[in-house]
This record gives C-alpha cells, sequence and structure tokens, in this order.
C-alpha cells in the first residue's frame, strides 16, 4: 500500500486549490477531485514511450499507459512535478517538455475498485537520455507508433485514465511531433 504521509492537492472543477487529502483516501469512492499529471514523451522519430507499470502498485498494477503519471505534492507545480516523476520513474529527465493543456475526468476503475477523480496537467516532451527505469515503478517500456499503440490496446490492458489523457494531449503531440501520424 502506498505511504500515508503522500499528500494530494484538492482543487474546485477550475483547479483552484481548496484542501489537502492522504492519496489513497482521494481515490476512494466516490473520489475526491485532485491534481495529477501526465506526460508523453516521444523518440526523435516521434515514437511514443510508454510504461507498464510495476506489478507490485497499488493501484493499476501490471498495466500499460503514458510516460509518466502522477500528482504534485500540495504547492508543488505540476510542471516540476512532471519532471521529478519522469525523473524518479523512468531514470531520465526529458530534453523536452511543454504544457499541453488540462483535462478533468472521474473514472472508477473496476480493477481496483478506486476512483480517478483528477484535474490533469498535461505535458508532452522529447525523450533525452537512454533509460534507467525503477523497478518498482515500471515494469518495461516501449515506443509505440500510432499503430502498434493501436495493436497494444487490442491486445493488454491499459490505465482506466490513458484513452482520456491521450485524446486531450494529442492536438499537443501533433503540433510538436506532425510528421510522426499522431
Amino acid at each position: 500500500m502506498p505511504n500515508a504521509d503522500i499528500m494530494v492537492e484538492l482543487v474546485d472543477p477550475e483547479g483552484t486549490a481548496v484542501a489537502v487529502s492522504e492519496k489513497l483516501a482521494a481515490h476512494q469512492p466516490p473520489g475526491a477531485l485532485h491534481r495529477a499529471f501526465s506526460v508523453f514523451l516521444f523518440s526523435a522519430d516521434g515514437r511514443m514511450l510508454l510504461q507498464r507499470r510495476a506489478h507490485d502498485k497499488y493501484h493499476s498494477p501490471g498495466v500499460w499507459s503514458n510516460t509518466c503519471c502522477g500528482h504534485p505534492y500540495p504547492g508543488e507545480p505540476p510542471f516540476l512535478a512532471a519532471t521529478r516523476r519522469t525523473v524518479e520513474e523512468l531514470g531520465a529527465a526529458p530534453t523536452l517538455l511543454a504544457e499541453a493543456g488540462t483535462v478533468t475526468y472521474d473514472l472508477p476503475d473496476p480493477a481496483s475498485g478506486l476512483v480517478e477523480k483528477e484535474y490533469n496537467h498535461l505535458f508532452v516532451g522529447r525523450l533525452g537520455a537512454p533509460l534507467n527505469p525503477d523497478p518498482l515503478e515500471v515494469a518495461e517500456t516501449t515506443l509505440a507508433t500510432p499503430e502498434s499503440l493501436a495493436a497494444l490496446v487490442a491486445s493488454s490492458p491499459f490505465s482506466v485514465w490513458f484513452p482520456t489523457v491521450l485524446a486531450a494531449a494529442r492536438p499537443a503531440i501533433r503540433r510538436t511531433f506532425p510528421d510522426a501520424g499522431w
């Protein structure tokens, strides 16, 4: 189970901080709207870096998802949190990271019984140094083209939030990597 000391920032529908909560409590049904982030990093040739979450994670273990996702600490700017967690999970910082908007969703996860009720800050960027994933966070990684992503989605479980955050980030992905087919 997660460390009980990890706190998240609760927000109103406009993304203004209103309180703090323990992370697991914010994910218990019916869920509390809280700040999150999702990162999409790409190789120089426009392939998307996906990670399969470690099998021992308390939430969404062993499923595929975007490059990195998480929650800023209360008061931590989402951009800094996204960079921090990318380094912590994948062992490499992005060489480019740009804001790509926000998306709000309320998605139950039937597998865990938890709820993803998030005001999610999206970031798109370029992969930098070689990866050195933390095995407590990441089971494996892959670089996907749009075609190989479609095949992976058809054959493997993905995080409940992945389709929503990908759809919301897609305009920024297309602007940043216009020739990659996204």
